[in-house]
């Protein structure tokens, strides 16, 4: 189960990364930008805005929210080359 202290934790990540919400059915949902997922104050809901729409979603059936891999330019240089 995602937390909404988790879910914070990513939103305000500096810099904000792209993340996956992993539900245990097998679905998953990016997050783009942190104004696009928010959670109820009572821990049970989230709500994740994407293309296809706005998605409720029950806190309970998150198993993972996975930051997505730093861009190569991120990255520092290493090799000297």
């Amino acid at each position: 189960m995602a937390t909404n202290a988790q879910v914070r934790m990513m939103q305000t990540a500096q810099p904000f990364r792209p993340f996956l919400v992993k539900l245990a059915d097998g679905r998953y949902f990016e997050v783009r930008h942190p104004e696009n997922v928010s959670c109820s104050t009572n821990g049970r809901e989230m709500v994740i805005h994407d293309e296809k729409g706005m998605h409720l979603i029950e806190q309970l059936l998150v198993l993972e929210l996975v930051a997505a891999e730093r861009p190569p330019s991120a990255r520092g240089k290493s090799g000297g080359k």
